[in-house]
């Protein structure tokens, strides 16, 4: 990547940024917005399309209940406030993936407002506000091909048309790319653990638009904005903000102007570029959508929509290291995703020692699962099964060697440990009376060891034990071995 500008750090850090996030996020519903059309990916184009979501005249929308209940549990999840009355309105502009004309959205009364989401970035806490969560349809998908015989195509596949969304709109509360990559971290964990949507940026179902200004520092009023618009990953909003909050420095420090305008970020350079005047919310005539009554939020509704959210990924880390003494390092790694945490959850249960639990969670199985490119949903060992190992470590039923061995015959059959370690023979030896005769015999086979621990060398109690280990192919019991060892050489 290549950069046009480069404005040095002593300049830059005279400087800050103010910057803001626009949050287009695709809900995980099974039919459109307003009709009842599949969202599936990946369908031929202009397949899953009808006189709604295509915009034909006398097509009347009908509101899609479930899209609004995932609404609202993100906005309840954000810490928002859940109107409980919303209207839908009409943001009129023409593009050619918009069939209508407009597209129905939500203006001055959205359906939750006032909320925030803690981030932390170089250990220091901090609140990003959020202005609103409000719903819309969205609008197709333009294809541009390539050159033929000197002309470019574009074609429209308006299979997205009508699929419905909620808009995040954070307040300019955020400070660097680091901010905003961690808040944006946040946002998707807290979304994908209230099964509101899968925010599979390959997909398109999260996309992020940022606003970005700068000022001196000290400053109160806030400068000019350019927004940078449809940028797809994480990464390459960093990377767009700190070009963008660099090339603003640059201009501003050199007495220009920042036009108002909307910018795209070209992850092959690296740089943004102007695409065309920012829009205000003037330019889009919005109305009341005549065809849609007010929403209106029941209290019993929301009582239904709270009893089915599940606890979230912040609340879950901080009980964690609270109930379980888990590391905060290790609290993060087993919350990462809705499904890790149900998963060691479910092994902790079973296990009834929740510090093994994780340890095992997060190194035999997560290795394994990485090793053959598996997510943890794809495990070959369930997580009763798991636990089921653990527990049998802590009866003293087997050794820790033994059960690396059983539990790798678990990766390959999924069987129960029990099982296994049944069939295979590999329970451990906790019998004092089998494990003298073995503890003899491997004494009487190493007379020169013995000679050495009685003659003060105590660390050759290292070698007898595994001596007798290997003897047991590691199932005796290394406590009872230990206990015998040093009462027969004493």
């Amino acid at each position: 990547m290549s950069s046009a500008i480069a404005a040095p750090p002593d300049l830059i850090a005279k400087y800050e940024p103010v910057i803001g996030l626009e949050v287009h996020v695709q809900l995980a519903t099974n039919t459109k917005i307003f009709c009842g059309c599949a969202t599936s990916f990946g369908a031929p184009p202009n397949t899953n399309v009808c006189p709604v979501c295509l915009g034909l005249p006398g097509a009347l929308p009908v509101l899609n209940r479930r899209a609004v209940e995932m609404a609202i549990k993100a906005g309840l999840a954000l810490n928002c406030t859940v109107n409980r009355r919303s209207q839908f309105a009409r943001k009129n502009y023409f593009y050619p993936d918009l069939p209508k004309g407009y597209q129905i959205s939500q203006y001055d009364l959205p359906v939750a407002e006032h909320g925030w989401v803690e981030v932390e970035v170089g250990g220091v806490k901090k609140r990003i506000g959020i202005t609103r969560v409000h719903m819309e349809d969205d609008a197709g998908k333009s294809i541009h091909d390539g050159f033929r015989d000197s002309d470019k195509y574009t074609y429209v596949d308006l299979n997205r048309s009508g699929t419905p969304l909620i808009e995040i709109v954070t307040e300019p509360d955020i400070r660097s790319s680091d901010e905003a990559y961690a808040f944006l971290t946040e946002l998707k964990q807290i979304l994908q653990y209230q099964e509101c949507s899968t925010c599979d940026m390959e997909k398109g179902h999260l996309r992020c638009d940022a606003n970005v200004s700068v000022r001196l520092k000290g400053a109160e009023k806030f400068g000019t904005k350019a927004e940078v618009k449809n940028v797809n990953s994480f990464r390459f909003v960093k990377l767009a903000l700190d070009y963008e909050i660099e090339r603003q420095v640059a201009v501003v420090d050199g007495g220009g102007r920042i036009l108002q305008e909307t910018r795209l970020f070209n992850p092959d350079t690296g740089e943004t570029v102007g695409m065309r005047s920012k829009e205000s919310a003037h330019d889009y005539r919005y109305f009341p959508e005549p065809d849609l009554v007010p929403l209106r939020i029941s209290e019993e509704w929301m009582d239904e929509i709270r009893q089915d959210m599940p606890e979230l990924p912040q609340a879950r880390r901080a009980r964690y290291m609270a109930d379980f003494g888990l590391r905060e390092y290790d609290a993060g790694v087993l919350t990462a995703t809705r499904a890790t945490s149900d998963f060691f959850e479910a092994v902790s249960k079973a296990a009834g020692d929740p510090r093994a639990a994780a340890n095992w969670v997060m190194g035999d199985l997560m290795g394994a699962l990485k090793a053959e490119n598996k997510e943890i949903a794809e495990s070959p060992v369930s997580a009763q099964n798991l636990g089921e190992l653990i527990a049998l470590i802590g009866k003293g039923e087997i050794s820790g060697k033994l059960a690396k061995e059983i539990f790798a015959k678990m990766l390959s059959t999924g069987e129960a440990p029990r099982a296994i370690m049944e069939r295979e023979g590999l329970k451990q030896i906790s019998d004092s009376g089998a494990l003298e005769k073995i503890v003899d015999q491997v004494i009487a086979s190493n007379p020169k060891q013995l000679e050495q621990y009685r003659g003060g060398k105590t660390t050759v109690l290292a070698f007898f034990v595994g001596q007798v280990m290997k003897a047991t192919r590691g199932q005796a019991n290394p406590a009872a071995v230990n206990e015998l060892l040093k009462a027969k050489l004493g």
